[in-house]
């Protein structure tokens, strides 16, 4: 039986960092928007549309990179219920950076406008224009972001505790490269 590895797979470290990067400017660009009326507003739907396309095609490589490799495992010290928190908040981050992208692709073509990524690349639209879902979509794609504003909040959290207080290497994982196997 091989040992476990004690990092993370460099790919994954990679687009993990690069995905957090992407999701914490997407989070404020978003904030931006729905708080301004200047002509900054129309720029950032510029750079969110094709910002949030790209996650959604990053998250789904992660998701591969992450069936594909293995992780390294938790503490076995660690109490249950954190290691199911771990577990739910893991699943929940990744079911929401695969929805919210698809969420706002959907509400753009219910709203009847292009899916624009940039002057000349249009995605095609996924639901037919109707304004009752357009506003229906905006709703859920607003309460969704603000989820996943406190997971990534909490996930930034926990990923502090194993490095400060309980120093056990889980953060390390994903920070440093080398596998001792």
């Amino acid at each position: 039986m091989r040992t476990p590895p004690t990092h993370f797979n460099p790919l994954a470290r990679l687009l993990h960092w690069l995905m957090a990067l992407m999701i914490i400017a997407m989070l404020f660009i978003g904030a931006g928007m729905v708080t301004s009326v200047s002509a900054r507003h129309e720029w950032l739907i510029n750079l969110h549309k094709p910002l949030g396309i790209a996650i959604l095609l990053l998250v789904i490589v992660r998701i591969l990179v992450r069936l594909g490799t293995r992780q390294p495992p938790l503490p076995e010290d660690l109490p249950g219920w954190q290691v199911m928190a771990a577990k739910a908040s893991h699943l929940l981050l990744y079911a929401l950076m695969l929805v919210l992208p698809l969420l706002g692709w959907a509400m753009i073509s219910a709203a009847g406008d292009p899916v624009m990524l940039g002057h000349s690349l249009q995605l095609p639209s996924i639901l037919p224009a109707d304004a009752q879902v357009f506003a229906l979509l905006r709703k859920a794609h607003g309460y969704l972001a603000y989820l996943l504003f406190l997971t990534v909040l909490l996930h930034l959290a926990a990923a502090l505790f194993h490095g400060w207080v309980r120093r056990d290497e889980v953060l390390d994982s994903m920070l440093r490269g080398r596998n001792r196997n």
